[in-house]
């Protein structure tokens, strides 16, 4: 899989929250848009709610590390945001990619 394309303007961000579908767990939601292309793109979202700059920037290393780990090439052709919840603030990285899973799990399941 290599790179990953990641969603980093505020406007590809509200058009996939505008016109995407979401799903949801105790730590992450992720919202799914088709994007017409072969690949798929990921955002990050964290609130400051989460906690002070080095915890989101430590979760969102980890979120990326194990979206990249799984490759997940069930959604290519899609954009996906990826909102951390304040409760995964503190969570192990096994409790994260088992979160990440489990919503990549029902999107799969969905987009068939």
């Amino acid at each position: 899989m290599g790179t990953i394309l990641m969603i980093k303007k505020s406007r590809e961000f509200a058009k996939v929250y505008r016109r995407g579908k979401s799903r949801a767990n105790r730590l992450l939601v992720l919202y799914q848009k088709p994007n017409g292309e072969k690949l798929a793109r990921i955002g990050f979202s964290i609130s400051k709610k989460v906690g002070h700059a080095p915890e989101r920037n430590r979760l969102k290393r980890v979120l990326k590390e194990i979206y990249r780990q799984n490759e997940y090439d069930q959604l290519t052709g899609n954009d996906l945001v990826i909102i951390v919840r304040a409760n995964a603030n503190g969570a192990s990285y096994d409790e994260l990619e088992s979160a990440m899973k489990h919503i990549m799990r029902i999107s799969k399941v969905e987009k068939r």
